[in-house]
């Protein structure tokens, strides 16, 4: 991972109709090259550092050999993208609560407990299978395992999100997503109660130094997160807090690892909420993270309309809500 890794130019498949052309900005200065590209399109970083091992990728219009080569700000970043394969996922008729839908894309309130593309330990049964049966081919659409995927909800969130139907809007979107320029707001419960009325986290946001599913402020490899939080309402006999979230970036588990960081873990969350010597007596019955995706707000990369969606509280964050207030849900 030196980063001193030479670029050199070679016989390589050309430019195609679907080729990919980036300028690297500040935000993304000093990343591996695979990292950033990925970035910028919406896309695992191994399905990146394979096109980089193809001989698809240029910086500054000659050829990369390594992935872990480092770009800086004012690069030109180009990828030729091989022809999409037809993906491997099986769709299914899984029922899904269409939010809105037209020829390019279709926006969907996801319900808690639904992941949201197959992993390991979740081969099927996701909102890309679901998709597949919904919205007919979308085979090579942001890679093959995540067809249509821009971004991601975690399994235990529930609430709206945007999938593309073709190459085109999924560019644009992750564009938007890239350049913060998604609006995103969010509902959750913590089990804390801030004197503060609103308040505002920035801190870099990487993997867990011994524990690789977990995120962490205090990683080695920590990428810029803001994170916006007001207070709606408090409820100081159950020690908890409804708040209304803004995350200004998108990193994994962002809001949840932000918020534990201080003092505010969201009520549930079986991974960044527990506390020692504590109970989380105020969320009994809630089988996952109070955490709701309520609003998101982008410009539809086709028309160029500017475009927001809501989703409704669901039955359980509202009668866990209904419940802090004291009344029936």
């Amino acid at each position: 991972m030196a980063e001193g890794d030479e670029v050199s130019a070679r016989s390589t498949p050309g430019p195609g109709e679907g080729a990919l052309h980036f300028l690297v900005d500040d935000d993304l200065t000093g990343q591996r090259i695979d990292r950033a590209l990925a970035d910028l399109c919406g896309l695992p970083r191994a399905q990146v550092a394979r096109w980089v091992a193809q001989g698809r990728v240029r910086l500054d219009g000659e050829y990369v050999t390594r992935a872990s080569r480092r770009v800086r700000a004012g690069n030109q970043l180009d990828a030729d993208p091989p022809e999409p394969a037809r993906a491997e996922i099986r769709p299914q008729a899984i029922p899904l609560d269409i939010v809105y839908e037209d020829s390019d894309l279709v926006v969907v309130n996801k319900a808690a407990g639904m992941v949201v593309h197959p992993a390991p330990g979740h081969p099927d049964g996701t909102l890309v299978n679901a998709l597949l049966n919904h919205c007919g081919d979308l085979a090579g659409v942001g890679g093959v395992l995540r067809p249509g995927i821009v971004h991601r909800l975690d399994q235990g969130t529930s609430g709206v999100m945007v999938a593309a139907k073709n190459d085109s809007t999924h560019r644009g979107l992750a564009k938007q997503f890239h350049d913060h320029s998604i609006e995103r707001i969010y509902w959750a419960g913590v089990r804390s109660v801030p004197k503060a009325d609103r308040g505002r986290v920035e801190r870099p946001i990487g993997r867990h130094l011994r524990d690789r599913k977990r995120m962490s402020i205090r990683s080695r490899s920590g990428r810029p997160a803001a994170t916006v939080w007001r207070v709606l309402e408090r409820f100081p006999d159950r020690g908890v807090a409804w708040l209304e979230i803004h995350p200004e970036t998108g990193r994994t588990h962002q809001i949840r690892v932000h918020l534990a960081s201080i003092g505010l873990p969201i009520c549930s969350d079986p991974v960044y909420g527990r506390r020692r010597g504590t109970r989380n007596a105020s969320a009994s019955g809630l089988g996952r993270p109070a955490l709701h995706a309520a609003h998101l707000g982008f410009t539809h990369p086709g028309s160029g309309e500017a475009m927001g969606f809501q989703a409704p509280l669901p039955a359980d964050l509202a009668a866990f809500l209904a419940g802090l207030r004291g009344e029936s849900a």
